[in-house]
């Protein structure tokens, strides 16, 4: 048996995250809890939804979940981890306040969450903060005595996050035809947001052009293109480009687009693309829609060979960086000095949210940060 792994003072790692539709019936009342607030009517909601209808309504985002709990439970039990693991959503079941309730009535009372986000944004951190904070005061006011919560640091860099899209860009470059391989340029791809909320992602001391967002997705993708010349020996060129924007045209939003990006680098000659979505931890539906199937198709249109490189989604070595994170944090909160593991340019991430990190739009209460009224 493996020696056991300390995770005191935590008792529970809650997995939380988007959530997804599960069948046709699920698809426009998910896009309603996605939505809610913003007063966009259910026939466009419809409209908008088509892309989850061409896979029969089903979002892989909850069964990559599945996997990624089962790949958790796996290592934590091969590596004497003793932490129970729960999962929540935001916007469908599992819903989080229902997974929080079922924690507290188990006696889960000091519990770590692994967001399904690796990076710092508003939507890819703050929101899930202020998610948690609503889920309390939820459970506080039926009356349930609320647990301690702890969010682990974003993870982009971490070798266990790294690693698996280093491969993944290497299958996809060994993948392409011998006589354009070597020409190939990498698309990094990561998920659009609007230049203001990029702007202010991350402590103040990093707001600024594009924030803590691109300054982070920079440094993996270096990483990514530096580990790929070393092992090949070629330096393929690359660039930083978006996908999946939604919202209103007239507002900002990083570009360039994916589909953009390929038609010029069509004209500028290159022979082929490997498309590296490091911006997402699994092939959920911004991957398999707008990669595999609205990048592509635009790719054939142009005649420009392209490759798709694989998320980390449940692979063992992402499952044991998780591990790494929870013994790291657990050692911090019981006041040991520890070396945090971190690749690259921008060292770890902070453990606590600063007050001023990804700011929203209105303010709105968050648990887990340095402003949590939840401490």
């Amino acid at each position: 048996m493996p020696d056991a792994l300390d995770a005191t003072p935590y008792d529970a790692l809650l997995l939380l995250s988007f959530g997804g539709p599960e069948g046709p019936d699920d698809v426009v009342p998910f896009l309603e809890n996605v939505t809610r607030g913003r007063g966009i009517p259910k026939e466009r909601l419809k409209e908008v939804g088509q892309h989850y209808f061409l896979f029969g309504g089903v979002s892989p985002i909850n069964d990559q979940n599945r996997a990624l709990l089962d790949a958790l439970r796996k290592d934590f039990a091969e590596h004497g981890l003793d932490l129970p693991v729960y999962w929540g959503n935001r916007n469908w079941a599992p819903y989080l306040t229902d997974t929080l309730r079922e924690m507290v009535a188990d006696g889960r009372r000091r519990i770590l969450v692994l967001a399904t986000s690796a990076y710092a944004s508003y939507s890819g951190c703050r929101q899930y903060r202020e998610n948690l904070a609503d889920a309390l005061a939820a459970l506080e006011a039926e009356g349930l005595e609320l647990p301690k919560i702890d969010k682990l640091r974003h993870y982009f860099n971490h070798p266990g996050f790294v690693e698996p899209m280093i491969d993944g860009v290497l299958r996809s470059l060994a993948d392409l035809p011998e006589d354009v391989r070597a020409g190939a340029h990498i698309a990094f791809t990561t998920h659009s947001i609007p230049t203001s909320a990029a702007d202010t992602s991350g402590p103040v001391e990093a707001h600024g052009e594009g924030g803590a967002y691109v300054e982070q997705h920079l440094d993996v993708a270096q990483l990514i293109a530096d580990a790929v010349r070393e092992r090949t020996g070629v330096d393929h060129p690359w660039r930083l480009v978006y996908q999946s924007r939604s919202g209103a045209p007239h507002i900002p939003w990083l570009e360039p687009d994916i589909c953009d990006h390929l038609e010029e680098q069509h004209e500028a000659g290159v022979p082929a693309v490997v498309m590296a979505p490091i911006g997402f931890v699994s092939d959920h539906m911004e991957v398999l829609y707008d990669l595999d199937t609205e990048a592509k198709a635009k790719a054939e249109e142009l005649g420009l060979p392209v490759r798709r490189s694989a998320t980390v989604g449940a692979d063992p070595r992402f499952a044991a960086a998780v591990r790494e994170l929870i013994t790291e944090r657990a050692a911090v909160e019981r006041g040991q000095e520890i070396t945090p593991c971190a690749l690259g340019a921008l060292g770890a991430s902070h453990n606590l949210c600063p007050v001023g990190c990804c700011p929203a739009r209105a303010p709105h209460p968050a648990a887990a940060g340095a402003d949590s009224p939840y401490a």
